[in-house]
């Protein structure tokens, strides 16, 4: 079976848990870079990481890299990848792309010069002056930094992120790659407690229970890569069927909180999308004054940011107040993402270690409060 080079682009930040989960699933050749993590392998491989990637964003073929100060090397670099043993003579080839610190900036004068030289290049293979592109689709994607150009063949579709429990979100939803990330810093494995008493839509509490079952993020959804000429759909049936064959069945306390109604029955019904519903409990609260649900547990939250949902001073307000009502909750572990600089400040209490993670295009910490019993040092 044909090896490949594969490039899995994450949220910065995510590179070396996404590359922790290529290296678990005993993928080839695995490299952490800055936004992305590379890994070989053949048809097998793509499957496995596609099914059960949590942290990756999409899993893309490596076809051709090469540098390109102008339009002609540009042109010359695609006309000479073996674009014809990927898309077959009916296949409809897009492409998109972007660029960054290059010679070449302009991304529609970009996107056709490579369409221009990819169809050049087909059109030459298969005997054809007109291509119909009536097939399947097979996406190209390039990418241009510092004068070096990547051609990719995009094999997810929609992003790794769309679990496909998740229709509807409520107004700032976290994307599901990174709440399936903060989880994973936390070491969860589902003998703890799990509650987020910001729930919102449900995304980390649901994310939590994937994690504790061991069920795979993309079990119930298909791939572009399915549907491509070549595909071999044993591969990814065997794909499938590995991945069940690992869950786990057990019993785990995950609770989700909101002072909103809505957020709750929102994320109750994606709860039972995600096939969870049965492990997670949801209910009505405000996270400054309930009562603890436990003696002890992991507390992992996404409270709104001043750039977000609630205007600064509103948010450190419930920074304030969050922190007063935790701050005798010693058999917790707290995790907590905010973009606020001053978190610690009003929270009133310095974390253990932080770590930069992005929020879609907002920049976060996660604040890490990893030894309940430590108290403040004066």
């Amino acid at each position: 079976m044909t090896n490949y080079e594969f490039s899995v682009p994450t949220l910065f930040g995510l590179e070396g848990i996404a590359g922790d989960e290529l290296r678990r699933l005993n993928l080839e050749n695995v490299r952490v870079e800055n936004g992305r993590v590379l890994f070989s392998g053949d048809q097998a491989a793509l499957a496995r990481a596609s099914v059960t990637l949590r942290t990756g964003e999409r899993v893309l073929i490596v076809l051709a890299d090469f540098p390109a100060k102008t339009f002609e090397e540009l042109f010359q670099g695609v006309y000479r990848t073996p674009l014809e043993e990927y898309i077959p003579k009916d296949g409809a080839f897009p492409v998109k792309g972007h660029c960054l610190n290059s010679q070449l900036m302009s991304v529609p004068d970009c996107q056709a010069i490579v369409k221009k030289a990819a169809s050049k290049r087909l059109g030459e293979k298969y005997g054809l002056s007109w291509l119909p592109e009536t097939g399947g689709k097979y996406q190209l994607q390039f990418s241009i930094m510092n004068d070096r150009v990547q051609l990719y063949l995009e094999t997810t579709g929609p992003g790794l992120h769309k679990r496909g429990y998740r229709a509807v979100g409520n107004d700032a939803p976290l994307r599901e790659t990174l709440a399936a990330a903060m989880v994973m810093l936390t070491r969860y494995r589902g003998k703890e407690f799990l509650w987020d008493p910001f729930c919102g839509s449900g995304t980390i509490p649901i994310e939590a229970a994937l994690i504790a079952k061991n069920r795979a993020p993309g079990l119930n959804r298909q791939f572009a890569a399915e549907g491509f000429a070549w595909a071999d759909g044993k591969v990814w049936a065997d794909a499938r069927q590995e991945a069940k064959d690992r869950e786990f069945h057990g019993k785990y306390q995950i609770l989700g909180s909101d002072n909103d109604p809505k957020c709750v029955s929102l994320s109750m019904a994606n709860a039972r999308k995600a096939g969870v519903g049965d492990v997670i409990t949801f209910r009505d609260g405000d996270a400054t004054k309930m009562d603890l649900p436990s003696a002890s547990g992991i507390l992992i939250c996404n409270p709104p940011y001043g750039q977000r949902m609630l205007e600064q001073q509103s948010a450190q307000r419930l920074y304030g107040a969050l922190g007063r009502h935790l701050k005798y909750a010693d058999g917790w572990k707290k995790y907590i993402i905010t973009s606020e600089p001053e978190f610690e400040h009003y929270f009133g209490k310095r974390c253990d270690k932080k770590r930069k993670l992005y929020n879609g295009m907002i920049k976060c910490d996660y604040y890490m409060y990893t030894d309940p019993g430590r108290r403040e040092r004066k």
